[in-house]
């Protein structure tokens, strides 16, 4: 198991939590709404209450890959803490999500006077950049590897028994371009391993739906053994 640090919202006490209520405004998203895009001159950051969002970015030949996946607790448009420029990607909801949103003013003003909450941003900048170190690290591994090691992150994170008992459903609707982007690879290398996976019984897939069949096969894929 991914033993992860705690998420934003849950590194906070709770008088950090209610400070930060009163100075925000919560917002109830349906999922597939984009509400920050890439390129905008904005300030703000917001706290990820419920739900899942996405984060993507658009190249200028047109590509639009998904570049991570955020859950419950986590802080989103971090970067507006501690610097003003254009936003680097868009947040896109995954699911329906209540959050969080306030200005960076504000949020400077809570992180100065409130050791735990400048703690908890520092924490959260670091595991970004750590993310961006083993994304660059791992790009050397072969493809299956690292689409195993994705598929069992996401049954960690966000998995849950199917009723039937015949695996673990991913709970996120997640297209091929999607898994693509976040293994910075092509949609026909995932295609293809995916394809492999499914005759050997290892998953089962739908239309953006996917069921792990055998996390043991895809830890001795993922990790050798």
């Amino acid at each position: 198991m991914t033993i992860r640090p705690a998420p934003f919202w849950a590194a906070l006490d709770p008088d950090d939590r209610a400070a930060l209520l009163r100075a925000a405004t919560r917002v109830s998203l349906p999922a597939d709404r984009q509400f920050l895009t890439q390129g905008e001159d904005s300030d703000h950051l917001v706290v990820l209450l419920h739900g899942w969002i996405k984060v993507v970015a658009q190249s200028h030949a047109g590509y639009r890959a998904l570049l991570a996946l955020r859950g419950p607790g986590e802080l989103l448009g971090e970067q507006a803490a501690v610097e003003r420029g254009r936003r680097s990607a868009s947040l896109v909801t995954a699911t329906s999500a209540d959050l969080l949103n306030l200005s960076a003013p504000r949020f400077q003003v809570l992180a100065r006077s409130r050791p735990g909450v400048a703690a908890a941003l520092e924490q959260t900048l670091s595991q970004r950049l750590r993310e961006a170190d083993l994304q660059r690290a791992g790009i050397t591994e072969p493809v299956p590897a690292r689409l195993a090691v994705l598929l069992l992150d996401l049954v960690e994170r966000c998995g849950h028994p199917d009723p039937d008992g015949t695996g673990h459903r991913i709970g996120l609707a997640l297209s091929q371009d999607d898994l693509a982007g976040l293994l910075l690879t092509s949609r026909r290398t995932v295609s293809r391993v995916l394809e492999q996976w499914r005759s050997q019984g290892w998953i089962m897939t739908g239309r953006q739906a996917l069921l792990v069949r055998s996390v043991d096969h895809l830890k001795r894929q993922a990790f050798g053994g």
